[in-house]
C-alpha cells in the first residue's frame, strides 16, 4: 500500500474536478485527501466539464469516515432521489438507463429492494456456493494450463464475477462478453482507452446502455430464468416494473456486480505481492486469516470511490452550512484512510480488528445490495489461489483506470514458479 508523498500539500491547491488528478501518482493523492481530512470541514468544488451535461454549481466533498457515516444514515437529508453515481445533472435521455433502484428514496427504495435482496440473501448465496468454488477451480486450472505471463484481470479476476453474476440474473454464456465490454465502458470513468473521443462521450454511454437494455428486453421475452424473472414478474406500488425500469436495474446489477469485484480480486494480488510478510501470515492459517484478509482488502482497494447525494435541507456539518440542493461526494476511498478512526490507516494489515470500512457503502438503505455475493467471491477466489497457486504474483505497476469513480485496475501481468 502506498504512503502518502513527502511533499507538503495544501488543501486550497488542490481539484478534484480535474481529470489529471486522477492520473497522479497513488501516493500524491494519498497526501492530497490526508490533506483535505485535515480541513475544519468540507470543502467545494467546481464540477468536471463533460460534453453531455452542463456544468452545475459544484460539491462538497466528505473525506472524513463520520461524514460519510452521517451522510449515509440520514437519506431523508442525503438524498439518492437527483443522481448518486454522476455528479452533473443528467439529461432526460440518460435517466431513460441509468434510473435505478440506486438512485432512488425509500419507500419506493425500500419497496424494490426487498424483492431483489432475496437473491442476496446469505442463505440464497449458500445455494449456489458450490456454483463459485467450481467456477474457481475451472479459472485457475485455465491460469495453470497457461503458465506465467499473462494478464491476470482478463485471466482470472474478471472472470469468476461476471460469470456469476450473469449466471444469477440468467444470461447466457454467448452474452457474457457483451457485458463485459459495456461495464467497462459504463463505469470507465472517462478514460481515455474506453471514451476515445470525450466530445462523443454522451452518445457511446447511451449506445452502450441501449444494448444492455435491449439485451434484458429479448431475454425478458424468451424464458426468463434467474433474477430476470423475479424482476418481469415483480409488483412495485401495485404496478409491474416498466421495460426501462427494468432495462435500468439489469444495468446496474451487471456493471456494479462484476465491475467492483474484479478489482478487489485484482487489487489483492498487488497488495499480497507488495506486501509478502502479510501473504505469509494468510498462508499460516487460511482458514483462519482469509475473512479478516478480505475485509481489509476492500478497505484499501475502495473499489467504488464515492456516490453522491443532494441535500433535502439546510445541514450543518464540521461547521459547515450545506444548503438544499447542495451536492455532496461521500468518498469512501478517503474514509477508509482516516486518521481519525484506522490506526496507521497506510498499513496493510490482513489482522486489523476492529475493521469499519465504507468499502461497500456506509450505513443505512444504500448499503452494497451485494455486499455478501462479493465477499464470497473474493474468498473463494484467493482461497483457490493461495492454495493452488501460493507464490503467484504481480509484476511491474498495475494499469490503473483514471476514473474518480472507479478504483479499477485495467491490466496486470502475473509470474508464479
Amino acid at each position: 500500500m502506498s504512503v502518502p508523498s513527502a511533499l507538503p500539500v495544501r488543501a486550497e491547491d488542490i481539484d478534484l474536478s480535474d481529470v489529471a488528478f486522477w492520473a497522479r501518482p497513488m501516493a500524491e493523492r494519498e497526501a492530497a485527501f490526508a490533506a483535505l481530512r485535515a480541513e475544519p470541514g468540507p470543502m467545494r468544488f467546481a464540477e468536471p466539464v463533460v460534453s453531455f451535461a452542463p456544468e452545475g454549481p459544484g460539491f462538497y466533498a466528505l473525506v472524513r469516515h463520520a461524514q460519510v457515516v452521517e451522510a449515509s444514515r440520514n437519506p431523508e437529508i442525503f438524498s439518492s432521489a437527483q443522481g448518486t453515481t454522476s455528479i452533473h445533472e443528467m439529461p432526460v435521455t440518460f435517466l431513460e438507463y441509468f434510473g435505478s433502484m440506486i438512485n432512488m428514496d425509500d419507500p419506493r427504495h425500500a419497496r424494490l429492494r426487498r424483492i431483489v435482496s432475496r437473491s442476496f440473501t446469505p442463505k440464497m448465496i449458500k445455494q449456489f456456493e458450490a456454483d463459485v468454488e467450481a467456477a474457481a477451480t475451472s479459472i485457475v486450472d485455465d491460469l495453470l494450463a497457461a503458465g506465467p505471463g499473462g494478464d491476470f484481470v482478463a485471466q482470472v479476476a474478471a472472470r469468476l464475477p461476471l460469470k456469476i453474476i450473469c449466471d444469477l440474473m440468467g444470461i447466457p454464456e454467448e452474452h457474457h462478453q457483451t457485458v463485459f465490454e459495456a461495464s467497462n465502458i459504463l463505469l470507465s470513468g472517462g478514460d481515455p482507452e474506453f471514451i476515445t473521443d470525450p466530445e462523443q462521450a454522451g452518445a457511446l454511454l447511451l449506445g452502450t446502455a441501449k444494448r444492455l437494455q435491449d439485451l434484458v428486453a429479448t431475454l425478458a421475452d424468451s424464458s426468463p430464468q434467474g433474477l430476470i424473472q423475479s424482476l418481469t414478474s415483480a409488483n412495485i406500488d401495485g404496478e409491474a416494473l416498466t421495460p426501462q425500469e427494468l432495462g435500468s436495474f439489469f444495468i446496474l446489477l451487471v456493471a456494479a456486480g462484476s465491475e467492483t469485484t474484479r478489482n478487489a480480486i485484482s487489487h489483492a494480488l498487488d497488495l499480497f505481492t507488495r506486501h509478502p510478510d502479510q501473504r505469509e501470515l494468510v498462508l499460516a492459517d487460511l482458514a483462519g486469516r482469509l475473512p479478516g484478509a478480505v475485509e481489509e482488502i476492500v478497505r484499501v482497494a475502495s473499489p467504488v470511490g464515492w456516490m453522491r447525494r443532494t441535500l433535502t435541507r439546510d445541514h450543518e456539518m464540521d461547521g459547515t452550512r450545506l444548503r438544499e440542493g447542495d451536492k455532496v461526494l461521500l468518498f469512501y476511498w478517503s474514509a477508509n484512510r482516516d486518521e481519525a478512526v484506522f490506526a496507521e490507516p497506510y498499513r496493510f494489515d490482513v489482522t486489523r480488528d476492529p475493521n469499519p470500512h465504507v468499502g461497500f457503502g456506509g450505513p443505512g438503505p444504500h448499503f452494497c445490495l451485494g455486499a455478501h455475493l462479493a465477499r464470497r467471491e473474493i474468498t473463494v477466489m484467493l482461497h483457490e489461489l493461495l492454495t493452488r497457486v501460493p507464490g503467484i504474483r504481480s509484476v511491474g505497476e498495475p494499469d490503473r483506470l483514471r476514473s474518480s469513480f472507479i478504483n479499477g485496475i485495467k491490466r496486470m501481468r502475473y509470474d508464479f514458479q
